[in-house]
């Protein structure tokens, strides 16, 4: 009598964008793997690093768009598993820095099937440090918040309090915050934050058509509509944007930066 045993999920992080930027972990398992489960900015230069027998799910999100409910992609990770195949789940950024690692680890779990954890650079970090902004400085920040500004501004209990972040943190980098940022910096204002706080917006963080405004806050919103800026993009507020290594940023194309021009 044939006993189907459960294979194993492994929860991976793709990192922020460049493949160079994978794990070596993270790699053999993508190689190995008998299902690949991946999210929709994942590179595909890392998605051809599967074997040939490898089934491969794209079951990305991406805001405007259809996407997989996360309920099926739940289902689907837990019916590849018991089919007895490996499978890798590969998100973009850290599995578990905003994103649904969690949820789908415990859905898991509840159905009996083994996780492993494989983390991911994420690109609240991968940003502002490939443009030379340092997220702690000794003379500008010993504190950092990491805060997504993807909430509805219609939603009746808001768990992100803008006007307290103001004050409580020397530096804000804000995940999935282009849609409200005229909501975001209106709030950050009223909670008494500068309106001459240096700030960053940087736009596809690590690949090849990366690029980084600098802006002051009471200037943002309108500075990121002049300059086209769009998702997926990392927004850094506080006078660490202003520790930028020139030096650094000198080397990189003046491409990256729209409002020398």
């Amino acid at each position: 009598m044939e006993i189907n045993v459960p294979g194993i999920v492994y929860l991976v992080g793709a990192g922020p964008g460049d493949p160079e930027l994978l794990t070596l972990k993270a790699l053999r398992l993508i190689k190995s793997c008998d299902a690949l489960v991946h999210d929709a900015l994942v590179s595909p230069q890392i998605i051809k690093e599967t074997n040939k027998k490898t089934e491969i799910f794209n079951v990305g999100k991406r805001a405007g768009l259809c996407s997989v409910p996360q309920a099926d992609t739940n289902l689907l990770i837990v019916k590849l598993a018991k089919e007895g195949k490996n499978v890798v789940r590969l998100k973009g950024g850290d599995p578990f820095v905003f994103s649904r690692g969690g949820e789908e680890v415990s859905f898991l779990e509840k159905n009996g099937i083994s996780v492993e954890i494989v983390p991911g650079i994420t690109s609240g970090i991968a940003a502002p440090s490939n443009f030379g902004i340092p997220l702690t400085h000794r003379e500008a920040g010993s504190s950092i918040t990491f805060v997504t500004g993807h909430e509805d501004i219609n939603k009746d209990k808001k768990t992100v309090n803008w006007r307290l972040l103001a004050k409580s943190s020397d530096g804000l980098v804000i995940y999935m915050g282009m849609r409200n940022i005229g909501f975001i910096v209106k709030e950050l204002l009223i909670g008494g934050l500068d309106e001459n706080t240096k700030c960053a917006v940087i736009q596809e963080a690590t690949l090849n058509n990366q690029k980084c405004l600098i802006s002051e806050l009471k200037n943002l919103a309108e500075t990121i509509s002049n300059k086209g800026f769009s998702s997926p993009s990392i927004i850094v507020i506080g006078s660490i944007v202003g520790f930028k290594v020139n030096n650094y940023i000198n080397n990189l194309s003046d491409a990256f930066f729209p409002e020398k021009k």
